[in-house]
């Protein structure tokens, strides 16, 4: 098997690469990765000159380049995306073209190559704000909130759209709030982590109380091998974490873990739209598959704060310039960021 992986050398897609690389020993492995601000190389250095890796930099919504790199490849798994719903929120249309033009583009060029695979990872963001209680299987409505998860929804159409249309045999995954290693600082566990370690103040949305179910991304990753492997053509499923834990809740964790105090914690203006709770039901890819979270919270967050404890040169490479321009607009400077959006909604 031969893998196209796209944005292999993001958060997930990393983490994904280095599973496949050590577990599947005949398997290869494409990374097309366009290496934007998220995309980072040395996340795969210890990879780098494995024979059965290869790089290739370019950008999926470029359809000459991705038919030329994907030739002679078996699968596709599409992780690239602009992730982040406050950049959606600031600037939506490079989520948009992103997210959908460039899932069209590598449907379209796996379609013509009769890949006998394609698989698109998605988000439980798709789903929208859940009721207290509540939790949302693959047939729940798909209600997104932000630019972000708007444009994840756009792009699950699609490929539905392929499938159903041209009998593609495409399967999609969603899954829950990911952690863990090589993940950028402007997601917010490693944002707290980071800033717990250079005793900065940590931003905490609204009141804090936003729930998320928690998965650690060496779980995901073996979820999305496993539909890939094994999932039914045009399949949907969900993979989420066993728990299901506040912002709030999760930042005490991580300073008890750190010995950082709480006085740390700094409560900003909230997102806009930002949903109150997500949490999926998992039980189709458990009964179909036999996947299951591996990882309990409480040890993958131990785990998540070793790694970047132990990681202090990856960490300042990723916080350089570019980095702390995003930080202090959108955190240190969050009012007037926010304010501009809220004068762009009454225009």
């Amino acid at each position: 098997m031969k893998l196209f992986v796209t944005g292999g050398a993001g958060f997930i897609g990393a983490n994904f690469v280095h599973l496949v690389l050590a577990e599947k020993k005949d398997w290869q492995i494409l990374n097309f990765d366009k290496l934007t601000y998220a995309g980072n190389l040395a996340n795969l250095a210890s990879v780098a000159s494995n024979p059965r890796y290869a790089f290739v930099r370019g950008d999926i919504c470029d359809g000459p380049a991705v038919a030329a790199a994907m030739q002679g490849c078996d699968a596709v798994v599409h992780f690239a995306a602009e992730s982040h719903v406050d950049r959606s929120i600031y600037e939506p249309a490079p989520v948009i073209q992103t997210n959908v033009i460039g899932t069209f583009v590598l449907l379209q060029v796996a379609r013509e190559l009769k890949l006998q695979r394609f698989l698109h990872v998605s988000t439980d963001e798709v789903y929208g704000d859940l009721q207290p209680g509540a939790t949302a299987d693959e047939d729940f409505p798909l209600k997104p909130s932000s630019p972000y998860s708007a444009s994840k929804a756009g792009s699950d159409l699609l490929v539905h759209s392929f499938v159903r249309t041209y009998g593609f045999p495409a399967v999609i995954t969603r899954s829950s709030n990911n952690y863990g290693p090589y993940q950028f600082p402007e997601k917010f566990l490693p944002l707290i982590i980071t800033n717990a370690l250079s005793d900065k103040p940590l931003p905490i949305y609204g009141d804090g109380g936003q729930q998320r179910n928690w998965l650690h991304v060496e779980d995901n990753c073996r979820g999305i091998l496993s539909v890939l492997e094994h999932g039914r053509p045009g399949g949907v499923y969900n993979i989420g974490g066993l728990d299901v834990e506040d912002n709030l809740s999760m930042v005490r964790r991580v300073l008890r873990l750190l010995q950082k105090p709480e006085s740390l914690i700094s409560h900003v203006t909230d997102r806009p739209g930002h949903d109150r709770r997500y949490a999926v039901n998992c039980s189709k890819i458990t009964s179909e598959i036999g996947w299951r979270p591996r990882i309990p919270l409480a040890d993958g967050l131990q785990q998540t704060v070793r790694w970047y404890l132990d990681n202090t040169e990856w960490v300042a490479s990723v916080r350089d310039g570019k980095y702390q321009s995003y930080y202090q607009k959108y955190y240190e400077n969050r009012d007037a960021s926010l304010g501009a959006v809220a004068e762009a909604r009454k225009a």
